[in-house]
């Protein structure tokens, strides 16, 4: 059964694996935008949250598409992937 709702996907992780060769670039980010590669270079659910948890963007991205920081301080943020029922979860830095 599948499901749209992200707390859902975050708690099941008994069932979800790590996306392979889940790699971002640059990090830090210092230009404003970064990529994300992964093996199967799928559609991917990009969520970015700041250190208190609040979530600061959100959006689908297609393979090798840019992610724009620009608008977001710089700082230490959560980085969360979602790919083919796989999360991926990692500390992103923006300069």
């Amino acid at each position: 059964k599948h499901t749209s709702n992200v707390n859902a996907i975050t708690l099941s992780t008994n069932k979800i694996s790590t996306i392979n060769g889940f790699k971002i670039y640059p990090n830090p980010v210092n230009n404003g935008e970064f990529y994300i590669s992964t093996v199967s270079n799928g559609l991917k659910a990009v969520q970015i949250f700041d250190m208190l948890g609040k979530q600061v963007y959100s959006k689908n991205i297609g393979a090798n598409e840019i992610i724009k920081t620009s608008n977001l301080r710089a700082g230490v943020y959560i980085l969360k992937v979602v790919e083919d029922d796989k999360l991926a979860t990692t500390k992103l830095v923006i300069k």
